[in-house]
């Protein structure tokens, strides 16, 4: 991880103050942080207008740790498969809350994942 620093502190706070009333979807968060040479997080969120199906939360997102070129962890939801998480080719429910409970599942699976890799 980023020299002692959680990606959690890399990636900031969110905003959680928004106005959705005939809007189109809305950036709530979009940052790439790079961890090592050859390795880096980027975290997408945004706010849209209706819930992507079969999701019931105004969230659409994509959180991906990707290492020397293959994507190793992603969170994400899409129309049809709801939420997510792959680790590997591997995918399974999950079950989403808040943007900043997302945020911290996804870092406690990337921390398991460098632990378990040797790249702690």
């Amino acid at each position: 991880m980023a020299r002692g620093r959680k990606v959690l502190e890399l990636l900031t706070t969110l905003t959680s103050v928004v106005i959705i009333s005939n809007m189109r979807a809305m950036p709530l968060m979009h940052r790439r942080v790079v961890l090592a040479p050859d390795a880096f997080v980027e975290v997408v969120i945004w706010i849209v207008p209706k819930p992507v199906a079969p999701s019931a939360h105004a969230y659409k997102y994509r959180l991906a740790y990707v290492v020397a070129g293959e994507c190793v962890l992603r969170y994400d939801n899409e129309r049809g498969k709801g939420d997510h998480r792959h680790a590997g080719p591997e995918s399974e429910p999950y079950v989403f809350s808040t943007p900043e409970r997302l945020i911290s599942d996804f870092e406690a699976d990337l921390a398991r994942w460098n632990h378990e890799h040797g790249r702690a």
